[in-house]
């Protein structure tokens, strides 16, 4: 994809927390793009930085954040220099929605569901009620509320979970934006409802050519939602590629993990799941080199002393590890992670 075509860059974003017990360095010099129509995944285990970045992006960090370094340009322009009214003027809602994990924290529990999406055209849009409440009534109908006319006068606690997120990305939809962040917004619904909200999503997108971030802890949704794929483990962006060469050409140990974590057809109880051995790093202490390495039974001496370079493999595909290192010995991908990848390009050519 060409220059011309990004709609959203992080250039080297740095974002750490004053906590009573210390700084927490969550988010280190994290670079990407999101091109126009794609969507990014963003996937990584808790605590790796993804929602503190997206966060950064909205312009919504809790008090005790400060942007230690980086720039966010959208469409060119830093909204890291934005006040909060800015913020709220040009970029929530308008530009870039976000539907967060829970619905019911998104939504106001005593205003009726219809007002609640309205309420963003009047304010955004400056519209009026009755334009709003039908714009709103085909939005519901646009995410799959059936009888929107009636259940616009309900409240949320009337609705489903899956329901309750569809009026989340209404809610999001509404003013129109160019860019929709999804933070985990399947995580508290079951298998199938699961599926029927990233189905959506995938429709409105189309439908809308909107430029979609999706994150996850979930490998196995991205494989469904995602153009290209981001990494990231300790802050950092320790991968990123096209999904193909995500699933198919791993090439960061972290990668391997997350893909060996994976269940697979084979699985027949929680007995047979790998978990990735160790616990992420306290990032009051961010670690000197590799933030994997204390996890990673394949490291090198020189993981526990240095950062690794951001390694290019191709056009689209980089990853920050020494094994890329032309010195490095030669490590092969595990075998339970090279039965993940067979499996997947085996259901993949199947379909």
């Amino acid at each position: 994809m060409s220059d011309q075509e990004k709609i959203l860059e992080i250039k080297d974003l740095s974002v750490s927390f004053k906590t009573v017990t210390g700084t927490v360095y969550a988010v280190r010099g994290v670079s990407m793009d999101l091109h126009k129509g794609e969507t990014l995944a963003i996937v990584g285990e808790s605590g790796s930085g993804k929602s503190v970045t997206n966060r950064a992006v909205m312009g919504i960090l809790t008090k005790n954040a400060t942007v230690d370094s980086g720039e966010i340009l959208y469409k060119g322009e830093n909204v890291l220099k934005y006040t909060d009214q800015e913020f709220a003027k040009k970029i929530r809602g308008t530009a870039i929605s976000m539907v967060f994990q829970d619905p019911m924290s998104s939504l106001n529990p005593i205003m009726k569901i219809g007002k609640q999406i309205s309420e963003a055209l009047i304010i955004n849009r400056g519209i009026d009620k009755a334009t709003a409440r039908k714009r709103a009534l085909e939005l519901m109908t646009a995410v799959g509320i059936p009888h929107a006319e009636i259940r616009a006068n309900q409240y949320p606690f009337q609705f489903s979970g899956g329901m309750r997120q569809r009026i989340v990305i209404a809610c999001a939809l509404a003013c129109e934006p160019e860019i929709l962040i999804c933070d985990e917004p399947t995580t508290a619904l079951d298998v199938t409802v699961q599926a029927q909200v990233l189905e959506l999503i995938k429709e409105l997108q189309a439908e809308k050519e909107l430029s979609v971030i999706f994150v996850t802890h979930d490998l196995g949704v991205v494989a469904n939602v995602a153009d290209r794929v981001a990494v990231m483990y300790a802050g950092k962006v320790v991968e990123i590629g096209t999904v193909d060469e995500i699933f198919y050409e791993p090439a960061h140990p972290y990668t391997w993990s997350l893909l060996a974590a994976m269940p697979d057809l084979d699985t027949d109880s929680t007995d047979d799941l790998i978990s990735i051995p160790g616990i992420p790093p306290d990032m009051r202490f961010p670690p000197k080199g590799d933030a994997f390495a204390q996890r990673n039974s394949q490291a090198m001496k020189i993981d526990f002393e240095e950062q690794p370079l951001m390694f290019k493999i191709s056009e689209t595909h980089y990853a920050a590890t020494w094994l890329l290192h032309p010195d490095a010995p030669k490590v092969e991908i595990p075998a339970i992670v090279r039965n993940r990848i067979n499996q997947k390009r085996a259901g993949g050519d199947s379909q």
